[in-house]
């Protein structure tokens, strides 16, 4: 691709949209760059329809080379990518979950996800609405060591936003909402529940692809959602942004009926790109500190955290329960498929299961800055400075539960009183 790469135009539009200077900019962009770049621009600067995230920018005509021209079409779960005659890849709207995946197997950068930041940033300049950053996670390590998360908290205040919250803090109340669930629907040996919580791409293959098992999957929400609807319940006319691993979520957050409670996402990469455009330095700033997450909650950023801490809960919960949970991990999209295969031909022995997209979990992410082995380390090291184990014991998820309405944790099952937490499949 001739003239600035993508990556490049989107740190450009964030330095001059906090300089106040993106009309120049983009006028220089554009006597730099080649037939593409108006539609770089445009995605670039959060542009575009606004419910799509993946986006093709030019034809491609099997650019990347016999053995990978195939790549993208095999990426889609859901037979979304198709070509035209001249070989061009072609995206079906109607079928595509915006997952992302064809976006980062393409090696001619043909298809790109709409970054969603800089329409954000005259709000968090005037500092007239709370922009709330919520992080799943998977962050902690991310951006260097050193980097903790009271420097990350810091770090986002210096973008403008009001606050960070640790959606591991809300992944601690899904947790308790999981475990209430299972002790409910698995009263038998042939009774079994598909965790909902953390990734979109396992959730969206229940959806899509494996219809049957859909009755099977907890009616909750993600973490990412939960924490985003408790903001704005906490406080009214708040924003909300999310940060995590991976394209999938910006999809997640505009599905109709979530879409009410993240503005947008941004995934490690973007937010490093974003802290380079401005010069912000997180190893320099000093804690502000604020962590209030279980073991449980910290954990769900690798594959097996989710089954660990609902399991963990319910053995809190329930200690006298005869039936323990029996967990089965999926890791990777082939996992999944593979899991979930046998589940409908009624070869697993398992009664909960877990899926995640990626391998290794959300650590293994497209768009984390560490190695996936010492993501897991570093979450596994987070967990253990956590002062409790599992949201029952912690007293900030009560407190906070009080305070959204909820003043007894068997409430999770009263769909009038939850209702920020349930969805329906």
């Amino acid at each position: 691709m001739s003239g600035p790469d993508y990556d490049d135009i989107f740190k450009r539009m964030v330095k001059s949209a906090y300089r106040g200077t993106m009309p120049e900019e983009k006028e220089t962009i554009r006597r730099e760059g080649g037939e593409f770049t108006e539609d770089l621009i445009l995605y670039a600067s959060g542009g575009g329809d606004p419910d799509r995230v993946v986006f093709k920018v030019k034809d491609c005509q099997n650019a990347c080379g016999k053995e990978e021209s195939a790549n993208c079409e095999a990426s889609c779960l859901f037979g979304a990518i198709v070509r035209d005659m001249e070989g061009n890849v072609v995206i079906k709207q109607s079928s595509c979950s915006g997952c992302g995946q064809c976006v980062e197997v393409c090696r001619d950068f043909s298809l790109v996800d709409k970054k969603e930041f800089v329409p954000l940033i005259d709000m968090l300049k005037d500092r007239k609405v709370p922009v709330f950053a919520i992080v799943a996670p998977a962050f902690i390590g991310q951006f260097g060591p050193g980097v903790t998360p009271g420097k990350m908290r810091a770090a986002f205040k210096k973008l403008g936003f009001y606050g960070m919250v640790e959606v591991a803090l809300f992944a601690d109340i899904l947790t308790l909402k999981e475990a209430l669930e299972f002790d409910r629907h698995v009263a038998g040996d042939e009774d079994f529940l598909l965790t909902s919580c953390c990734c979109p791409i396992w959730v969206a293959m229940v959806k899509r692809v494996y219809r049957d098992l859909a009755p099977h999957i907890s009616p909750s929400v993600s973490p990412m959602v939960a924490c985003g609807r408790g903001i704005k319940h906490l406080h009214s006319g708040a924003r909300v942004v999310f940060v995590g691993p991976c394209i999938a979520k910006k999809a997640e957050a505009k599905e109709p009926d979530i879409k009410d409670a993240v503005d947008a996402v941004l995934t490690f990469r973007e937010v490093e790109q974003i802290f380079e455009a401005v010069g912000i330095k997180p190893s320099e700033l000093e804690e502000d500190s604020s962590e209030h997450s279980s073991k449980a909650g910290r954990i769900y950023a690798h594959t097996g955290g989710v089954s660990r801490a609902v399991s963990d809960t319910l053995n809190r919960l329930r200690p006298e329960r005869t039936i323990k949970i029996k967990a089965r991990q999926a890791d990777g999209v082939q996992d999944c498929r593979k899991l979930l295969k046998e589940v409908l031909e009624g070869n697993l022995e398992a009664n909960f299961l877990e899926g995640m997209g990626c391998s290794g979990g959300c650590v293994g992410g497209p768009k984390v800055l560490i190695d996936p082995g010492k993501g897991k380390h570093l979450v596994e090291e987070y967990g253990h400075e956590a002062l409790s184990d599992t949201p029952v014991d912690n007293r900030y998820v009560l407190e906070l539960l009080k305070s959204l309405g909820i003043d007894d944790i068997n409430d999770f099952l009263d769909s009038e009183k939850a209702g920020m937490f349930i969805r329906s499949f």
